[in-house]
């Protein structure tokens, strides 16, 4: 096995896992072994690539996490002295950063119990195991947030000096120990009290309030400072207590600004005892918490019994033939038990949801809620529509790809309509739910003098899905490559596809002004679909 760089790092600090009374040299053999496995995981992040070559993929990554660091932290050097407000936003980004690879990358390796049928019955302590298992996950995360903030901390050598930096490199340590402690608090909680299946499902349902919970705090915490003339006034509240960026900002204010307020001493305290006291609570519960994890390990069937009659309607409804009525319902029931392919769409879905609220939110600012009523801001649901390329590219993946062979064993007369009824099922199961969401919440606000512009909004969705269709498809069936060999260039097409959003919501805004024009519009939309769906899936 490879002798990781990573390793030999980790074998200088040797002594002080032998003071814990910990095996280092069985740990580091465990390490090395999930490292190797590891080589075969592609992180969320990076799913653009085609994998043609051996080597850990999340390495080759890192690059990625450098450019968000580019984009989302260095801009913020610039903003003068007023730290509280500056290094707040950046924290944010980190934290949102951090917090989203942990569950999108990481919860197959705080959750893994593949090793415990291997390890337990062998003479290895817990306190060894559990040490091979934080290590494994902090070598990640230095990886991770070093690539994510290493230009960031150069850039703020030469902006304010050597000891700017060595307080931000602390606080750098601080806010990836309490990403890593309070993701597994949030699967610690889940463990405690659900098992098997229902465990399982619920792991990718967190994913979705989390994806929706960071895009909303990120917002919250751009609100609480108010920039007048450029001048940005800040008024402390006690709620900002309970959000950690300002507990990392403040100490900035306090050694560089020498601000002694009250709070700003308080923040700066959380700064530094949260994390450390969330370590020892995680170090204390972590038994419990392997404990727990056999829970994964219970294979129960399910025993709620599936009505099946709405998915029978909707397939009556939609598919002409009794072949892909078939098909229908078999992408169906793999949109919704497809635990890997849930765990890469609904984290999308949650934004799409989010989005619109949050520009809906920022028109608040430039006017009342009275104004916002009778204008043209419920445009903004055209960005519960950037979902639909990504969701479309990720139909080709499947955590059960080698059962692919059914596609070429069964006797199809016209192949197309596999993924013709796939897409089906992708509207249904969810596009057109997220937009009876919106639309119900948009009919309040806006009263339903918006029905047809919603409809139009519907019919857009359809024809974005058969175009992301055109651009992602290579003639291939649904779910039958792993996850871990996406498209090459897939980022660019679903960029691209996502232009066809913009698009269709200029041509809706120049329909509005036009008479009769949204109704001609939604005719041509409709007309374009039916051709285009016919003649996409009318070859076999």
């Amino acid at each position: 096995m490879n002798n990781f760089a990573s390793l030999r790092v980790l074998d200088r600090f040797k002594p002080v896992y032998q003071k814990l009374n910990i095996d280092y040299d069985v740990m580091r053999k465990i390490i090395q072994l999930k490292l190797t496995m590891d080589s075969r995981r592609m992180p969320a992040i990076f799913s653009g690539s085609n994998i043609k070559k051996e080597g850990n993929q999340f390495l080759k990554s890192l690059w990625m996490y450098g450019l968000f660091g580019i984009l989302f932290l260095v801009p913020f050097l610039f903003l003068g002295n007023e730290f509280l407000f500056s290094l707040t936003i950046m924290f944010s980004s980190l934290f949102i950063i951090l917090m989203t690879s942990m569950v999108s990358d990481f919860s197959a390796v705080l959750l893994d119990i593949r090793d415990k049928n291997i390890l337990h019955p062998k003479p290895i302590s817990e306190k060894t195991l559990n040490a091979a298992k934080i290590t494994h996950i902090m070598i990640y995360m230095v990886l991770l947030t070093g690539s994510f903030v290493t230009i960031p901390l150069i850039v703020s050598v030469f902006k304010f000096g050597i000891i700017f930096a060595l307080l931000f490199f602390i606080e750098i340590l601080l806010v990836s120990s309490l990403a890593v402690v309070l993701t597994a608090f949030v699967y610690l909680f889940i463990l405690r009290f659900f098992s098997g299946e229902m465990l399982k499902d619920i792991i990718n349902y967190v994913q979705i309030f989390l994806a929706i919970g960071m895009a909303v705090s990120y917002q919250l915490v751009g609100r609480v400072f108010q920039i007048v003339n450029i001048e940005i006034s800040y008024t402390f509240a006690w709620w900002h207590t309970l959000l950690p960026p300002f507990w990392f900002a403040a100490p900035f204010e306090l050694v560089l600004n020498r601000d002694y307020s009250l709070y700003i001493i308080i923040l700066s305290f959380l700064a530094i005892l949260a994390p450390i006291v969330a370590i020892m609570i995680y170090i204390r519960l972590m038994p419990t918490f392997e404990r727990n994890l056999s829970k994964l390990q219970s294979d129960t069937n399910r025993t709620k019994k599936r009505n099946h009659m709405v998915q029978g309607i909707w397939a009556r409804i939609l598919c002409r033939t009794k072949e892909e009525r078939t098909f229908y319902k078999f992408a169906s029931l793999m949109l919704k038990e497809e635990r890997e392919l849930k765990l890469k769409i609904f984290p999308i879905l949650g934004f799409s949801i989010i989005f619109p609220f949050i520009f809906l939110f920022n028109s608040l600012s430039s006017g009342s809620f009275e104004e916002m009523k009778i204008g043209s801001s419920y445009m903004v649901i055209y960005f519960s529509l950037i979902m639909i390329p990504s969701v479309v590219q990720m139909l080709e993946y499947s955590g059960n790809y080698k059962g692919q062979w059914i596609f070429y064993a069964a006797p199809i007369k016209n192949k197309s309509i596999v993924y013709s009824a796939t897409l089906k099922a992708s509207i249904v199961n969810y596009f057109i739910p997220i937009l009876t969401l919106l639309s119900v919440i948009f009919f309040w606000i806006f009263s339903f003098r918006i029905f047809l512009d919603l409809v139009v909004v519907l019919l857009a969705a359809i024809m974005l899905t058969l175009v992301s269709y055109g651009i992602f498809s290579k003639g291939k069936f649904p779910f039958i490559s792993s996850h871990e060999h996406t498209q090459t260039n897939a980022f660019f097409k679903v960029f691209g596809s996502m232009l066809m959003v913009g698009l269709m919501a200029a041509i809706h805004a120049v329909a509005l002004i036009i008479p009769y024009g949204l109704p001609v519009y939604a005719v041509i939309l409709l007309i374009s679909i039916l051709i285009g769906w016919r003649l996409m899936f009318s070859r076999g």
